[in-house]
């Protein structure tokens, strides 16, 4: 079965044409999970799914993962939906200065989806329910694309090391007290292999993101630069793709190798109500590491972090 695509970007990601996800033939299936591991992003136009019918497809590619409730309530939703919105479970705008907006400001940097899990995801689905008109657009970057452009000296540099992920860090990033000790808990840092290979192909990238903080056996300080190098590098003028959501809109990424962020919208006068599955991943893809520690996220770095934020227009008054 040959897919009717539409190029997003020169170096990755297409839009698929003519596929109503709702009714995937075996044939049609097969093809969009070799477009997947080929193109890294997979956009589908026109998709009025509900809940069920946006797992039901989702969970095609694999199992899916639970959501983690954290200060953004997910009530009332099935297990397998992160909601993620500017209206809460009561179907009303959350005020502009809500530390449930601050939150969700750390969906604003670069990440890639459940890297702080032990087992980190395979692929994310996001459902544009409610669009707001300007602003709101999500961003990808290919962290293989940048890595095949790596010095063949910061190649071997990479190869074997092993990263340690941390979501407490990250939000820490954003703003002290962002996550409680209850919520921290359930998501403690784990190792993640800091270059992966497609199994399909064999293509490699690097695993970097917001999540990142520490590299196994490397000082943090040089740790951090190195992590800010590569995702600097990743996320350079003109490999960045921007989608402008439509309703309807279904894009489907891979996390192992793409980078996202949301950019930001007026808050407290349009709506943005997005819903996403998560396909797990298969496995750990580093081993145990003994005595994990993280440092905490120090002035520099949150200095760093809001400089990325307010260069992508986040508003001051959401940052701490």
């Amino acid at each position: 079965m040959m897919l009717q695509t539409r190029p997003l970007h020169p170096l990755f990601g297409v839009e698929v044409i003519g596929v109503d996800v709702r009714r995937v033939a075996a044939d049609v299936f097969t093809a969009l999970v070799g477009a997947f591991n080929e193109h890294s992003v997979l956009l589908f136009r026109g998709q009025r799914v509900d809940d069920a019918e946006q797992v039901a497809f989702s969970r095609r590619f694999g199992p899916l993962e639970a959501t983690i409730r954290t200060v953004v309530s997910h009530q009332g939703y099935l297990p397998e939906i992160s909601n993620l919105a500017n209206v809460d479970a009561e179907d009303r705008m959350i005020p502009a200065g809500d530390k449930r907006i601050a939150f969700n400001a750390g969906n604003q940097m670069w990440h890639t989806d459940s890297s702080f899990k032990r087992v980190p995801a395979l692929a994310s689905l996001l459902s544009g329910r409610e669009v707001p008109p300007e602003g709101g657009e999500t961003e990808f970057a290919s962290m293989r694309v940048a890595y095949e452009r790596l010095p063949d000296a910061t190649r071997r540099l990479l190869e074997g090391r092993v990263a340690i992920h941390s979501f407490e860090y990250s939000r820490g990033l954003v703003g002290q007290g962002l996550l409680s000790p209850e919520h921290a808990a359930q998501v403690p840092p784990v190792p993640q292999a800091l270059v992966r290979a497609n199994p399909v192909h064999g293509r490699k990238a690097f695993f970097v993101a917001s999540h990142a903080c520490e590299i196994v056996g490397m000082p943090t300080e040089a740790a951090r630069a190195l992590l800010r190098d590569l995702l600097d590098r990743a996320t350079a003028p003109g490999l960045v793709y921007t989608h402008r959501w439509q309703p309807g809109d279904l894009v489907m990424w891979d996390n192992r190798c793409v980078l996202h962020r949301g950019r930001p919208w007026d808050v407290g006068r349009y709506r943005r109500v997005m819903h996403r599955t998560t396909v797990a991943g298969d496995g750990p893809t580093a081993p145990d590491v003994a005595g994990i520690a993280v440092a905490p996220a120090r002035e520099a770095d949150r200095a760093w972090c809001r400089a990325q934020l307010t260069a992508a227009g986040v508003p001051a008054a959401v940052l701490q």
